[in-house]
């Protein structure tokens, strides 16, 4: 099943796409249904791009992310840290982003060159945690997950590196992520590491990889943030990004206002975003 949230009469509804229609559901938002609140579909409307609003806007903690998680992207920026260079992670290496930066999966990414000079983007698969976990073991990792979506974890690379290598900062800038277009439940995905990633800027084709090429797969990662620590339904888990970066290549080329950024995935679908002045 694919669940989306939609503009419909005035509010954003939760719903179930069915073909050419969405069934609208009874609770409130995606957050209620994944905790498992009763959520009764009596009434449809025509599907249509326009209508599509952010799968998850309301959580109970920062956006959860892996930084670091493709070997090539490792390796792909290695002496371009500005000095904050370091050895390849003996485990997965993981960060929070504010929640304000979530924007729908046809909405304008808030462009501010006052605040950056080097915006950058970052293809991403994306997993909502749907049973709360603590200490998860590999094996058991994947019956947590609710469903799989896509994010663009768009980055400040000078606020990266300004704030001490730490990158909330430089990952935390509102309404600069796109994510959507639904959330495509875990049965109906199957395997997370047979999906095809890939982000296009302009038409041009910047980023191209499987999840198979992850350095730590999504069970190894949800084991490992798991532990000592309470998963719960509706947690959002960015996992990484493959090579392409625009702060990785020679030249360097960051978005500019304008641009159209494309972020897609054969199992889920499809972002498209134009940077945009804010």
């Amino acid at each position: 099943m694919r669940y989306v949230m939609v503009e419909h009469a005035g509010r954003e509804r939760p719903g179930v796409l069915d073909g050419d229609s969405v069934l609208l559901l009874s609770a409130p938002d995606l957050t209620s249904v994944i905790s498992g609140d009763v959520a009764v579909g009596d009434e449809r409307v025509p599907y249509s791009e326009g209508i599509l609003r952010p799968p998850l806007r309301r959580f109970r903690r920062d956006i959860l992310c892996t930084g670091w998680n493709y070997w090539d992207h490792f390796e792909e920026s290695r002496g371009k840290r500005e000095g904050q260079d370091v050895d390849r992670p003996e485990h997965p290496t993981f960060f929070t982003k504010g929640p304000d930066v979530v924007i729908g999966p046809y909405d304008d990414i808030a462009w501010d060159p006052a605040i950056s000079a080097k915006w950058d983007y970052e293809a991403e698969l994306a997993l909502v945690i749907g049973k709360a976990g603590r200490n998860i073991p590999v094996d058991e990792a994947l019956d947590h997950v609710w469903g799989y979506t896509l994010a663009n974890d768009v980055s400040q690379r000078d606020l990266q590196r300004a704030h001490g290598g730490q990158w909330l900062k430089g990952k935390s800038i509102d309404n600069t992520m796109p994510l959507g277009p639904w959330i495509v439940t875990a049965d109906e995905l199957g395997d997370p590491q047979d999906v095809r990633l890939q982000c296009l800027v302009n038409g041009e084709v910047r980023q191209d990889a499987s999840t198979k090429q992850m350095a730590y797969d999504v069970a190894t990662l949800i084991s490992e943030l798991s532990f000592g620590m309470t998963l719960r339904p509706g947690d959002l888990l960015l996992t990484g990004t493959p090579a392409g970066i625009g702060n990785a290549r020679e030249p360097q080329v960051f978005l500019q206002e304008g641009d159209v950024v494309v972020t897609r995935a054969d199992k889920i679908g499809e972002l498209r975003n134009r940077v945009a002045r804010a």
